[in-house]
């Protein structure tokens, strides 16, 4: 074992590849529906390196790997969450605000009570704290913000898993009530449907007369006619084949208004009007919104996006979305014109890869930069952002802006995603293979209860704060708040207990999404500010 652990330590690089590859192979053991996932690598990295301090070998990884990981996957992350973590703001603001006021009370305990009660160092505590939450990328913030990457991740290490368990029994609770809940959804459905009238209304007048909102998607003049898009302004003659799609107290009522049932399905008549999904992969048309493609696509083609996806993710088509390199954009139109549209989007593969190295560079060398700019403090003292919390700040912003003039700013969603993944893995096999001989030292010592209980204290307040202001502030139904609860936690392991509870109930993911981002950087910054203290 002496000989093996003398030759990892003479190939760092070869050392993190296998930390890499073997700690993702274990983290995709699923005990009772739950993987460590990509914390298994600092584990696995830990018990490495621990075993070798235990035979007086020290094996570790250059820090310079751990510096471009935790810089690519700051930037990667900020990217990748800037459009959703803004608008979340804005839509959600109340539940928004509630989640950073519960967080910032987390972060105070873990301090008082670190500081104070268990006279632990302030790596320690920020480490803790991250376990707590169960976020990796802040356990990076701490290292960085703190000098002390070793001592933080022994918190995160032992903290972690009660932050997982924990959280999960917090949606078991959720969900128990979730029978009570008053936003169960109603189900979308559509109807064809013979028009009847010959008042000849048009399309917003009928809408106008409904009680509830309905969209005609697709409409025929007569049995044998072209099937097209309509607009607002057309009109509805007697006997036209008219798709309406709604709820379905919403499609009856249409139904009521317009006319009867019919057995004619415009749908599945493919000669005049059909869909597809195409790769938006055309660099001009990158940040613009769904509106000013439709835009477009009507006055060339008569076609409209009903649809885009976005990694696993699938979305309505709203009109200010706004477009990434990547997109499967489901486009409806004329079947002869489908061709000539994707030429147009582009639908090439190629944009689902492309890495963007020119914004890619400039984000990474901006935030470099930015964190590295020294402020004076009264009193002679100095605070810096760490280059971290600079990168991520960046990368947020460019993920947001989308495109300056011909330079696109965001990278496509799949890209981020695997610079993301890449840059955490390396993190967390440099920052394991640094805190062995320290987590050693804490069990042998005796210090490992003291950080038990802290973290066990940060998650328990974050999940009791969440679920008592959910449930009576914002009179939240159970189901939506076992996603919430999941997204705050930013613990893909709650989502999935949550999902196999709820038959993957929609709800569960509005619910996690709803936060997911903002969680995700508000505990990155409060980690980063305990690491300074």
């Amino acid at each position: 074992m002496t000989t093996v652990m003398e030759y990892l330590d003479e190939y760092p690089v070869m050392f993190m590849f296998l930390l890499m590859g073997l700690g993702m192979l274990l983290g995709r053991i699923k005990i009772g529906g739950i993987g460590l996932e990509a914390a298994a690598v600092l584990f696995l990295a830990i018990g490495v390196s621990a075993l070798g301090a235990h035979l007086g070998i020290r094996v570790t990884i250059d820090e310079e790997l751990g510096t471009v990981g935790l810089a690519i996957f700051a930037f990667a992350i900020g990217n990748s969450a800037g459009k959703s973590f803004f608008r979340s703001l804005k839509q959600a603001s109340g539940p928004i605000a509630m989640m950073i006021s519960v967080f910032i009370v987390a972060a105070g305990v873990a301090y008082v009570l670190g500081r104070y009660v268990f006279h632990m160092d302030g790596a320690l505590i920020a480490g803790t704290f991250s376990g707590g939450i169960t976020n990796t990328p802040a356990l990076a913030a701490a290292g960085e913000a703190s000098g002390n990457e070793p001592l933080a991740t022994v918190g995160y290490a032992v903290a972690y898993l009660f932050g997982v368990v924990g959280m999960i029994g917090a949606a078991y609770f959720a969900l128990r009530k979730a029978d009570d809940d008053p936003d169960e959804p109603t189900p979308v459905t559509h109807f064809n449907v013979r028009v009847e009238r010959d008042d000849c209304p048009t399309i917003a007048q009928v809408s106008a007369e409904l009680g509830g909102p309905i969209e005609i998607s697709r409409l025929r003049r007569g049995e044998t006619g072209p099937i097209w898009i309509p607009h607002e302004d057309d009109v509805l003659e007697k006997d036209d084949l008219a798709t309406v799609v709604g709820t379905l107290e919403n499609v009856n009522d249409a139904l009521h208004h317009l006319g009867h049932r019919s057995s004619h399905s415009l749908r599945s008549d493919r000669r005049f009007l059909d869909f597809r999904r195409i790769t938006l992969s055309t660099p001009a048309l990158v940040g613009k919104t769904i509106a000013e493609l439709d835009e477009i696509l009507d006055e060339r083609w008569n076609a409209k996006i009903s649809r885009v996806r976005r990694a696993d993710a699938d979305m309505l088509a709203i009109p200010d979305l706004v477009v990434e390199m990547g997109d499967r954009l489901r486009v409806v139109g004329p079947t002869m014109k489908l061709r000539e549209i994707s030429k147009w989007l582009g639908d090439s593969a190629k944009g689902m890869t492309d890495i963007n190295p020119v914004s890619l560079g400039i984000g990474l060398a901006l935030g470099y930069f930015l964190g590295e700019i020294d402020i004076p403090l009264p009193g002679g003292a100095h605070f810096a952002l760490g280059y971290a919390a600079g990168i991520l700040i960046v990368g947020l912003i460019m993920g947001k802006i989308g495109r300056i003039g011909p330079l696109v700013t965001v990278l496509p969603n799949t890209a981020d995603s695997v610079l993301a993944e890449l840059g955490l893995l390396m993190f967390l096999a440099r920052a394991g293979t640094k805190a062995g001989a320290q987590i050693l030292n804490a069990f042998s010592s005796g210090d490992w209860w003291k950080i038990l209980i802290l973290g066990a204290l940060v998650t328990l307040v974050v999940a009791i704060g969440l679920y008592a202001t959910m449930r009576k502030i914002f009179k939240m139904g159970g189901t939506k708040l076992s996603g919430l609860l999941g997204g705050a936690q930013t613990q893909p392991a709650v989502l999935a207990f949550a999902n196999g509870r709820t038959n993957a109930d929609p709800r569960v993911a509005l619910g996690y999404a709803l936060v997911y981002p903002v969680a995700m950087i508000v505990k990155i910054l409060l980690a980063h500010v305990l690491g300074s203290f």
